[in-house]
């Protein structure tokens, strides 16, 4: 049967493939997906042959890789992160029935919210949330109600795609509608080319977060009430000390 992957390549290097990741990858005779996803696989398949779209071309490009596969290729569909956060699993597995020969297999990655939290330290360790501000394919409204309910459930956030060119004053709205139910010194953090060359981070106050420029290679993490800076690492609790 004809075979495509789709593979969550995590943040980019290497060393942080997964074990089936890069088993999916040396067995490739085609690779799909967006330049600069496919870029980042080089180090591990130098010379396979690639088929790209630019972004806003999701699914010319998810049907590219299934017309690949249903003539006799093992495809790989690479996304950043993991395939099924904000990746290339959802359309491909809404066009498979039209591939019915086609057997597909889901490997997944390490999302930003993970490998971002881990950089900050530990952020995430209790019950979260993880919203994007994008409103290409989400109406703004529906994300604004879905800060709201976050903040009011008390959870950590992590924001996806929480600036661009177009997109300047998004983060800027979504911190005001946090700021009505959170507290201006509640913990916060960002770091910006997760894993890869140039890494950054920062940890901060959502007051001080409302004021920062940020971009697309940038994830951004709310702290819960219970969250502390310890040594400086951004920790939320999860409670286990209260059963001592």
């Amino acid at each position: 049967m004809s075979k495509l992957f789709v593979v969550g390549l995590g943040p980019g290097e290497a060393s942080q493939l997964t074990g089936a990741a890069r088993a999916a990858l040396e067995q490739a005779d085609l690779l799909c997906g967006y330049t600069t996803y496919i870029q980042l696989t080089r180090a591990v398949c130098p010379d396979t042959p690639t088929l790209s779209t630019p972004m806003t071309k999701e699914i010319q490009r998810c049907r590219m890789a299934l017309d690949a596969a249903s003539e006799g290729k093992t495809v790989v569909m690479v996304c950043s992160g993991d395939a099924g956060v904000y990746g290339m699993a959802g359309p491909i597995l809404q066009l498979a029935p039209e591939y019915p020969g086609v057997d597909i297999e889901v490997i997944p990655g390490v999302t930003a919210a993970l490998s971002g939290a881990a950089v900050l330290g530990a952020p995430l360790a209790n019950d979260f949330c993880v919203i994007s501000l994008s409103d290409l394919l989400t109406p703004w409204p529906v994300i604004e109600r879905r800060l709201d309910a976050a903040a009011k459930g008390d959870f950590s956030i992590c924001l996806y795609n929480p600036a661009s060119r177009r997109r300047t004053g998004h983060l800027r709205r979504a911190c005001d509608i946090l700021l009505g139910t959170r507290r201006p010194d509640t913990v916060c953090g960002w770091v910006k080319n997760i894993g890869r060359e140039g890494q950054q981070s920062r940890v901060l106050t959502l007051a001080e977060l409302r004021e920062e420029t940020l971009d697309m290679f940038t994830t951004v993490f709310i702290g819960a009430d219970s969250t502390q800076v310890i040594d400086g690492r951004m920790v939320t609790p999860r409670g286990y000390e209260a059963k001592q």
